[in-house]
């Protein structure tokens, strides 16, 4: 099956969304998320759910962003290793890494939605990634039934986040990620403490302690400050801990390199530095610990596939 799998982009979602809604894109698309790094929207199910009249289903597709899912309706969630009913009233936490198959089972649909990306959050300074989190881990319990009180509860959540992104106030996407980190807390909560309790072991204390340290580097507020650990041997010293061992257990629990995690951090900084001040790509390059900007704009090129100066246009 893994072999059929295919990814769902953000623009492949807006398109499906505009057929769905029979609008055009742009009306979809939140004010001011062109100013962000990374991207948010919410949605209203009932408004974007006609494919269930069509006997259409979401495709078992591995989506390109996160979503978290308050849903109102007789529905069933078909993953890989296991096939989740649900009767009235489900929190859905979906993450890029775990495929999956939403299959609507009456027109009686309701709730809302939001999707984002993990560089969404980075603004939040929390220190928080998400694929280390026990709701988005690949083999977790991503789908919970709620009661009747609890929905009452999300549906307020949802609310804050509809009126605030509709809104004109200038921080409006800061008060969104704390509505965000709400939910996902929220979800948290509602996991066994036996799934809570097995994550709690040494890899993700050396995991944790990893992120600490790697999030305390952030953010640079000045031309004068200067990243100071940049490779995953100085992480490992650091952690005092052998560079091999790191690896192996970012690897083994992320999917991803120490320096894959560290350069895809480092990248984000440099979008938010290329679009929020008005350095020079000399003065961002050496914040960020490159002695040649020609270094740093292969760097970015690499990760992003835009050159610095382009980006920031």
């Amino acid at each position: 099956m893994a072999k059929n799998i295919k990814s769902t982009s953000l623009d492949e979602f807006y398109r499906e969304a505009a057929k769905f809604t029979g609008r055009e894109i742009q009306t979809l698309l939140p004010r001011g998320i062109n100013k962000e790094i990374g991207h948010f929207n919410v949605f209203d199910i009932a408004e974007t759910i006609q494919q269930v009249k069509q006997k259409q289903v979401m495709p078992y597709n591995r989506r390109a962003y996160y979503k978290i899912s308050f849903i109102k309706g007789k529905n069933r969630a078909e993953y890989a290793d296991k096939v989740i009913n649900v009767e009235k009233n489900a929190l859905l936490f979906a993450t890029p890494k775990v495929p999956y198959h939403w299959i609507p089972l009456d027109e009686k649909q309701g709730g809302s939605f939001c999707v984002f990306t993990d560089e969404f959050l980075i603004k939040n300074k929390s220190g928080v990634v998400l694929d280390e989190l026990p709701i988005f881990q690949v083999g977790g319990y991503p789908v919970f039934e709620i009661t009747d009180e609890e929905a009452e509860e999300i549906a307020y959540i949802f609310k804050k986040i509809q009126k605030e992104i509709a809104s004109d106030y200038a921080y409006k996407y800061d008060l969104i990620r704390n509505y965000v980190l709400e939910l996902i807390h929220y979800g948290q909560k509602l996991q066994p403490a036996t799934i809570l309790q097995a994550h709690q072991n040494a890899a993700t204390r050396i995991i944790s302690l990893f992120i600490e340290l790697l999030e305390r580097q952030f953010p640079i507020d000045s031309t004068h400050q200067r990243l100071m650990l940049r490779t995953a041997k100085e992480y490992a010293e650091r952690l005092a801990i052998h560079v091999n061992h790191l690896n192996k257990v970012l690897k083994e629990h992320t999917g991803r390199t120490t320096t894959d995690i560290i350069s895809s951090r480092i990248a984000q900084e440099a979008k938010i530095l290329l679009k929020q001040t008005d350095w020079n790509i000399s003065e961002i390059a050496y914040s960020l610990g490159f002695e040649e900007v020609a270094h740093f704009s292969n760097f970015f090129k690499k990760q992003t596939s835009l050159a610095p100066l382009t980006f920031r246009s």
